[in-house]
């Protein structure tokens, strides 16, 4: 009896765990994904007329019966496949996704499984269709975005504000049956490039990895995200930079502007920000999807548009050094990234920091140094590090690109786990950290590695972070980066203090942070220093600092 029992738990535990296999897609079809490097996000609908945010608004700012009927009034007469297409080209974009039903539940095609879509519209035209073949036309990859939750279907089990409120009656089965009957009339309008899903809330991993297997039989080579519930086959970091990862492919979606859907008015992001945020992804070999939110005639926003095309400019002079290539071997930091291929290595110098650039020596033997699509450049190996001397007349304002040939195969280099060197000897200690993990200690904003960071509890609004150094230091500058997954720094007051005869004297006050701090101050002789955030948004959180000293 005992045995019988146990070779049934073993039998439920082996179908627990089949059920979350799926087959993977051919090493080619994920080659040709990473290749990419870059593409455009489309979040678009019938919200598009209130310039409120897709889905989360609904039940907020617009009150859900007028959100679910906005459908009626929606008529993007001036929509055209072919300029979308034409302008993610332009921008240097290899793919686009869609968002072909958001969570507020409207689908931009042809669904035979409901009337909430775009032919129950005064437009009534099959957007995913006329998209997904001017993509075609225009040799552009076409994928799209379907939420897995779904707040407007009466049988997902919650619905808004937010996906916050559990239905009475739901049945995720039938609801799951809706899923994959969309998903396959989507795969009907393929091959897509991707399958991109969001926000599986009740969908476990299980549930997940039944719609994968679903859509792999359709089209076996389709790469499909991780928001099914199961992992699938990238990861995908929102508004931030992922970390440095080669082991497993991933992409970071972002906004061109704040907000995913049109808004009147958006902060939108500098040309700086934008190739910055590209550069730094494909620098931890990821992708980079940005999102622009088409207004509601159906046209691009005219300021977005040139801002795309500024960055297409500039890739059409240097994208050799970021399509097709992988992150590294360097891991990236504030300052510096690297990629590669074959025996290319690109270094991206991203901020005119003064002076040669150091950095840890590679392994093998490097037969030319210059600057893309320039002169060669001088080099020289002193106590385990490369020195790159840069002319000053040479540096770019956006980014300075040194192309390095190797003797070898770039990809056989192992990571370099960092770029600088930290403050040396300094011992860091704070009063707060999260968790009271050492994964997020003081020591993390000094070790020199971009990559770790000293984190705080999300609710901390003051706290401190003190710096003892190794002996007596002239100090007359500090770099301060904070870890940023947003747009905002958290951190609105602090200070810098030095301690001078047992006494804190403030050397600097400030606001804001940021990812790319600077400030120069008087030099004062120390043997440590602290930084007061004196109020913040959140738990502040710093990656980094660096001190410009020198010894008495």
């Amino acid at each position: 009896m005992k045995f019988r029992h146990m070779l049934l738990t073993q039998l439920i535990f082996a179908s627990s765990i089949f059920a979350q296999i799926v087959p993977a897609p051919p090493p080619d079809a994920i080659n040709k994904w990473r290749d990419a490097r870059f593409g455009m996000f489309i979040h678009w609908g019938p919200v598009s007329l209130k310039g409120t945010e897709i889905g989360w608004s609904r039940g907020v700012e617009v009150p859900v019966e007028e959100y679910d009927n906005l459908y009626e009034k929606f008529n993007p007469t001036e929509f055209n496949a072919d300029d979308w297409v034409a302008l993610a080209k332009a921008a240097g974009m290899k793919y686009m996704v869609l968002t072909a039903k958001h969570h507020d539940g409207f689908c931009l095609w042809d669904t035979k499984e409901t009337d909430y879509d775009i032919m129950s519209t005064p437009f009534k035209r099959d957007v995913v269709k006329e998209l997904a073949e001017a993509c075609r036309k225009g040799g552009l990859d076409f994928g799209t975005y379907y939420s897995t939750c779904d707040w407007h279907h009466p049988d997902f089990p919650l619905t808004g504000p937010g996906g916050k409120t559990e239905r009475d009656k739901h049945n995720i089965d039938r609801y799951t049956d809706y899923l994959k009957a969309q998903t396959r009339e989507l795969l009907s309008y393929g091959p897509l490039f991707t399958l991109w899903y969001d926000v599986p809330q009740k969908f476990d991993t299980s549930r997940g990895a039944g719609i994968i297997r679903m859509a792999r039989a359709i089209q076996p080579d389709v790469i499909i995200n991780s928001r099914t519930g199961h992992p699938g086959d990238y990861d995908t970091p929102e508004q931030r930079i992922g970390s440095f990862q080669i082991d497993r492919p991933w992409e970071t979606c972002m906004t061109i502007c704040r907000q995913w859907a049109w808004k009147p008015d958006d902060r939108m992001k500098s040309l700086k920000q934008c190739l910055h945020a590209l550069i730094r992804t494909n620098g931890g070999d990821g992708n980079m999807l940005f999102n622009v939110g088409p207004m509601p005639n159906g046209i691009i926003e005219p300021r977005q548009v040139d801002r795309l095309k500024e960055m297409g400019a500039w890739l059409a002079k240097n994208g050799d050094s970021l399509y097709g290539t992988r992150g590294g071997p360097w891991k990236p930091s504030n300052n510096l990234v690297s990629t590669r291929k074959g025996d290319k290595i690109y270094l991206h110098l991203l901020r005119n920091t003064g002076g040669p650039v150091s950095l840890r020596e590679l392994p093998v033997p490097i037969k030319s140094a210059l600057l893309l699509h320039g002169a060669a450049i001088e080099t020289t190996k002193r106590d385990g590090h490369l020195i790159l001397d840069i002319p000053e007349k040479s540096w770019d304002p956006l980014d300075t690109i040194v192309e390095l040939t190797i003797d070898g195969d770039s990809m056989k280099i192992e990571p370099i786990a960092t770029l600088g060197l930290g403050i040396p000897g300094a011992k860091a200690t704070a009063s707060a950290v999260a968790g009271d993990n050492s994964h997020y200690g003081a020591a993390k904003a000094t070790d020199g590695d971009s990559e770790t960071r000293w984190a705080t509890p999300d609710e901390t609004k003051q706290c401190w972070l003190r710096i003892d150094l190794s002996g007596a230091t002239v100090i007359d500058g500090i770099e301060i980066d904070e870890y940023m997954n947003t747009h905002t720094s958290r951190i609105t007051k602090f200070e810098v203090q030095a301690e001078v005869d047992g006494k804190w004297t403030t050397i600097h006050q400030g606001g804001a942070i940021g990812e790319d701090f600077k400030a120069s101050f008087s030099q004062v002789k120390t043997d440590a220093i602290r930084l007061e955030f004196n109020n913040a948004t959140r738990g502040p959180t710093i990656s980094e600092i660096r001190l410009s000293t020198a010894r008495p």
